[in-house]
């Protein structure tokens, strides 16, 4: 384990481990960030710092499950929202603490806007998350009757045209 985890006060080290616990990673390396950056520690340090916890915490960490990609789910989902879905959209995002993964959303018109519909997040035992992402979303959308958009399914790119910018450039000024 990293040597950081020593320089922690005891109530700082409980909070991590009631964090990782209930799987709140970004509390955890908040809490352990905030602690010891006055001695120099850097995020990414932080991030191994609960890394290392997640794994000596092992199965005792109550898992947040995945959001759920079946087409009732997400149906029931878009019935909730405020306005008519305009279309179906995925599109990459990324952080330091997931690494890279797909937004599934609805494009709303009336309000404009967006409501999210699941984070597809990578796990090395499943199905890529452009490929389920692309696969849900395909599905939603022709049960929706509205278009899919994914500029970029097989590669990660979060600077990939969303639906109204490709909309407005196709249908110009």
């Amino acid at each position: 384990m990293s040597g950081w985890w020593a320089y922690l006060e005891e109530q700082t080290r409980r909070e991590v481990d009631a964090d990782v616990l209930q799987d709140r990673r970004l509390l955890a390396l908040k809490s352990v960030w905030e602690a010891l950056r006055p001695l120099g520690i850097g995020l990414h340090e932080a991030e191994r710092v609960v890394h290392a916890r997640y794994k000596a915490l092992g199965d005792r960490v109550q898992r947040t499950p995945p959001d759920p990609l079946d087409l009732p789910s997400l149906a029931a989902r878009t019935e909730a929202f405020q306005g008519r879905v305009a279309a179906v959209e995925a599109f990459w995002d990324g952080d330091t603490v997931h690494d890279w993964f797909v937004l599934l959303v609805a494009v709303l018109n009336s309000p404009d806007g967006e409501s999210h519909l699941a984070t597809v997040y990578h796990h090395p035992d499943g199905t890529p998350p452009g490929v389920a992402a692309a696969e849900a979303g395909r599905a939603l959308a022709g049960h929706l009757g509205v278009p899919f958009h994914f500029a970029s399914p097989d590669s990660p790119d979060d600077a990939a045209p969303r639906w109204r910018t490709a909309r407005r450039l196709t249908e110009g000024p």
